[in-house]
């Protein structure tokens, strides 16, 4: 299974009504949460849909998603 980073920007297997089909992973988790890059729109789905959902990763973010996710447990 591909790793799923923040700031990821993904293409989807369906473009949103606004015809945008590229989208950028702003929050990971046991959901995701995906802005469209057309209209900024938000959308949160749970981790499943989302693989489903996504065709491929066209620029992968920076930080790994085991960092990021240890350091929302930090937080917390």
């Amino acid at each position: 299974m591909e790793e799923i980073r923040l700031g990821d920007v993904v293409q989807t297997r369906k473009s949103h009504p606004c015809g945008s089909d590229r989208w950028t992973v702003i929050r990971i988790g046991a959901d995701i949460k995906i802005k469209c890059l057309g209209c900024g729109r938000i959308v949160m789905m749970d981790r499943a849909d989302f693989v489903k959902r996504r065709k491929k990763t066209v620029e992968q973010g920076s930080v790994p998603e085991e960092v990021t996710l240890r350091q929302m447990a930090e937080q917390r």
